[in-house]
């Protein structure tokens, strides 16, 4: 950006730029939430349940992440 570039404030660019930032933070809220349920014991199904979507979409999303943090995952086929 050059001295005579200005940068706009207010209207669509800083509303998708919100947007943006609060999907992210939902993100990591959801990520975190997730690891918690499921070093508390929870099983994919009831985490999908608590999240209002299946067990193999919350399994697809967050199945990587969770075993690469440690958590055991062997017995949650539920």
């Amino acid at each position: 950006m050059n001295s005579t570039e200005i940068t706009p404030v207010g209207g669509p660019a800083d509303d998708l730029a919100a947007a943006v930032a609060l999907r992210k933070l939902a993100d990591r809220l959801e990520d975190a939430a997730v690891e918690a349920a499921m070093r508390l014991g929870w099983s994919w199904t009831q985490v999908a349940e608590a999240l209002g979507v299946t067990r193999q979409a919350v399994h697809r999303k967050h199945m990587q992440r969770l075993a690469d943090s440690g958590i055991d995952l062997r017995r949650r086929n539920g």
